[in-house]
């Protein structure tokens, strides 16, 4: 006889001659020389070392144990006392009842949605990783989710979880927030064959994500060379001068025209205006010279206009003085003080003849 203690928190299988006969809990027992006994820890995971279905068929112990079988295409999220511990894959698992609490969330992979109680610090463990695929929108976005290539639902801002299995899930994602396209260099013939090229610029925003993802292959390309279409068309139908004169006006046409079009593409476009329009060499130079002409035709106006005006004062002067002597004489003395003016010493000779002239200009003699 052999004597065998079993101590707390632990529990032994009793094999006669390599044969499973009983299981015994806490406390002494008397073994038969041919019986040897194998002692499990409760707080660990039960290991068979045989066949667990052999061991199963004794009621005693099956009532003791916790099976979890776990099938393909399934995991199973392991908790000890609500601590999540670990995920078992496909197979069979046995816990010790009694010691520690267990539980068990059962997933099946085969689907997508995640609809079981199970929270995000959990789903975002290392250990359940491997099994998730994530997808977040940001706040200025909105997705259009995909599940094998078909279009399911629009999603708004946040963070998506779906279980990883073979199915096919796509996320496509639209920025909302305005966006600006720019048309740089285009070279575009206007109505006079005149050469030029236009940098061109549109603000636009996308308003339904269905269109603009779905019923429309790259979309910002087809609303570009759409632009770009309104821009030749108008640029067309202008001459160089006009073009020059009514540069806002392009804005206003593309504007216009493009209201249906970009509605059709999911989008709204804001603003839109010309850059810049660049004229090749020789144009340039010969617009420098129509205005170097120009500013020199409107300064010879200028000054035929004043000379004229100045003829006109000096006719009315000279009218004025020959009706008035006193006048004249006033005039010949204005003369005569700016001349004093920048004269230091006069020195005089031929008598008396100058003094009276002088005398003659600055004393009024009596008619």
């Amino acid at each position: 006889m052999k004597r065998v203690r079993i101590n707390t928190g632990k529990i032994g299988l009793v094999f006669r001659s390599g044969n499973y006969k009983r299981v015994i809990a806490e406390g002494v027992y008397w073994l038969l020389p041919n019986e040897d006994v194998l002692v499990y820890d409760m707080a660990k995971p039960f290991h068979a070392s045989i066949e667990l279905n052999i061991l199963l068929r004794d009621t005693t112990l099956a009532e003791r144990l916790t099976v979890i079988d776990v099938k393909d295409q399934e995991i199973v999220l392991h908790y000890e006392n609500g601590i999540f511990k670990s995920v078992l894959i496909a197979g069979r698992y046995a816990y010790w009842k009694g010691l520690i609490d267990y539980s068990f969330v059962r997933v099946d992979l085969s689907k997508i949605e995640i609809t079981e109680d199970i929270d995000k610090p959990t789903l975002l463990r290392k250990e359940v990783m491997p099994y998730i695929r994530v997808f977040a929108v940001d706040s200025y976005e909105k997705g259009i989710l995909l599940i094998d290539g078909k279009f399911v639902k629009i999603l708004e801002t946040g963070v998506y979880y779906f279980w990883k299995n073979p199915t096919v899930i796509s996320v496509l994602k639209a920025d909302l927030r305005q966006l600006q396209l720019e048309i740089s260099g285009q070279e575009i013939l206007t109505k006079d064959k005149a050469a030029l090229r236009v940098n061109f610029y549109t603000q636009y925003r996308v308003m339904d994500v269905v269109k603009a993802l779905i019923e429309t292959k790259d979309h910002e390309k087809q609303l570009y060379i759409l632009v770009q279409l309104a821009l030749r068309e108008i640029v067309g139908t202008l001459s160089l001068d006009e073009l020059l004169e009514k540069k806002d006006t392009i804005a206003a046409y593309v504007l216009s025209s493009m209201k249906d079009k970009a509605d059709a593409l999911g989008m709204v476009i804001k603003d839109c205006g010309v850059r810049d329009i660049i004229l090749p060499g020789e144009v340039k130079d010969i617009m420098n010279q129509v205005l170097i002409a120009q500013k020199k035709a409107e300064a010879n106006v200028i000054t035929r206009r004043e000379e004229t005006a100045s003829t006109r004062s000096l006719l009315n002067t000279a009218k004025l003085m020959e009706e008035n002597t006193m006048l004249f004489k006033l005039k010949e003395m204005e003369y005569v003080e700016k001349i004093a003016d920048k004269i230091n010493s006069i020195s005089l000779s031929g008598g008396n003849q100058i003094i009276d002239q002088l005398r003659n200009i600055f004393v009024p003699g009596k008619e």
